[in-house]
C-alpha cells in the first residue's frame, strides 16, 4: 500500500522545483535535486511537478479535479453494478420459488 504524502510537502516540492528551475538543465534535474533535499522519491517529485503543470493549464492532460471525479464515478458505477447483480439474482430466485412446477 502506498504511503500518503502530505499535500503541503507536495506543494512545497513543486514550489521549490519551480523556484530553482533556472539553476538546472531541465525540470527533471531540478526535480531530482529537490527530491534528494526533501527525502522523497525522484519520480514522485517529477510527477507532482507534471501534474501541477496540467492543473495550471501549462500542459495538456487530465486535471486533479477531473481525476478525482472520474475515480468517484467509477466507484459509483461499481456499486451500482453490484446492486444490479444482486437484484438479478434475487429475481431469478423468486421466479423459481413462484414456479408451480417446483412445488
Amino acid at each position: 500500500m502506498p504511503k500518503k504524502i502530505d499535500s503541503e510537502l507536495k506543494a512545497r516540492a513543486v514550489r521549490l522545483v519551480n523556484d530553482h528551475l533556472g539553476e538546472y538543465q531541465n525540470v527533471t534535474a531540478a526535480s531530482f535535486a529537490v527530491a534528494k533535499q526533501l527525502g522523497v522519491s525522484r519520480e514522485s517529485v517529477r510527477r507532482w511537478v507534471a501534474q501541477a503543470e496540467v492543473d495550471g493549464g501549462g500542459r495538456p492532460g487530465v486535471t486533479s479535479e477531473d481525476l478525482a471525479e472520474i475515480k468517484a464515478l467509477k466507484a459509483r458505477v461499481r456499486r451500482l453494478e453490484e446492486d444490479n447483480a444482486i437484484l438479478k439474482a434475487a429475481t431469478v430466485f423468486f421466479v423459481g420459488e413462484l414456479d408451480p412446477r417446483n412445488r
